[in-house]
């Protein structure tokens, strides 16, 4: 990034109702006073388009769902996001309160790395993908067509690039990011992707079957997945927040998204580091003392 004349601009987003995250608002204005021109310190959708399409930076205060959230609203503004963690595991919170103020510096001087993460696109139509679009999402980390009540398994037609892969008899199917490869589709035996892979995690959950594994799969590709056999309550989720209900015949098309969300990078803290200290990655066995 090139080096600034002018005070850089930048908004601030957290949830009000939480107090810590009230009293770290005010904080920082007091921080970044006479280094930056907040624009607005708020709820993300009570921030004008106007005043993110003129930030330099957004401070998202909160765990991984609230940056999430502000990414996928962010990135058609090409807005860098700047997180600080606020929630439990806060994956995607590149710093504490304590190292962004050790950063600041740095950071507003546009010296600090950023980090591109490609994004999925969801598009939903019905008659097998002939009618017309009734459900469109951007996701950072996942699309996710889940079973739902009363939680029989269902059945679905996958194809890439429109080659027939596979029918899955299962609890549902999940494409992933590689932000999203940490997420849910680890917890479903997927594979971890550094994050500035281009591809995509295609994951069954729980499938009728000792030999349907994960594939990773290059983010050029398309993904159709046609809902053969579902539930009344099958949805699509997208990232976990957003979803929309599903019926047989029903097409989710999933394809990577023309615009990536960029985050600030901690320099003191690599991804490897983060996978160790807050998901136990790679760790050794607890030995006995002798």
């Amino acid at each position: 990034m090139k080096q600034r004349k002018s005070l850089p601009k930048l908004v601030i987003f957290g949830d009000p109702k939480k107090g810590p995250v009230v009293e770290a608002i005010a904080e920082l204005r007091r921080v970044l006073e006479g280094k930056a021109e907040v624009l607005c310190g708020c709820y993300l959708e009570d921030c004008t388009a106007e005043a993110i399409g003129e930030s330099d930076f957004a401070i998202v205060l909160g765990g991984d769902g609230s940056i999430i959230a502000a990414a996928r609203a962010l990135s058609e503004a090409n807005v860098p996001v700047i997180g600080v963690n606020f929630g439990k595991l806060g994956f995607l919170a590149e710093f504490g309160m304590a190292e962004f103020k050790d950063q600041c510096d740095e950071i507003l001087a546009g010296r600090a790395m950023l980090v591109r993460r490609m994004m999925l696109g969801c598009h939903v139509a019905g008659e097998a993908g002939q009618g017309r679009e009734r459900f469109y999402s951007k996701a950072v980390n996942d699309v996710f067509v889940a079973a739902g009540p009363p939680f029989r398994v269902i059945e679905l037609w996958i194809a890439v690039d429109g080659q027939h892969v596979a029918s899955c008899v299962s609890d549902g199917l999940m494409v992933s990011t590689p932000t999203g490869s940490t997420a849910y589709n680890l917890s479903a035996g997927g594979p971890i992707l550094a994050g500035s892979m281009e591809a995509m995690v295609i994951t069954p959950i729980c499938p009728h079957s000792l030999s349907f594994r994960p594939i990773v799969i290059d983010a050029s590709k398309t993904v159709d997945i046609r809902c053969t056999r579902v539930n009344e309550g099958t949805t699509v989720s997208i990232d976990g927040q957003v979803s929309t209900e599903l019926s047989a015949d029903d097409v989710v098309h999933v394809v990577r998204e023309k615009s990536s969300f960029l985050v600030v990078n901690n320099p003191m803290r690599t991804r490897w580091d983060t996978l160790g200290t807050k998901l136990g990655w790679a760790t050794k066995p607890k030995y006995e003392n002798h």
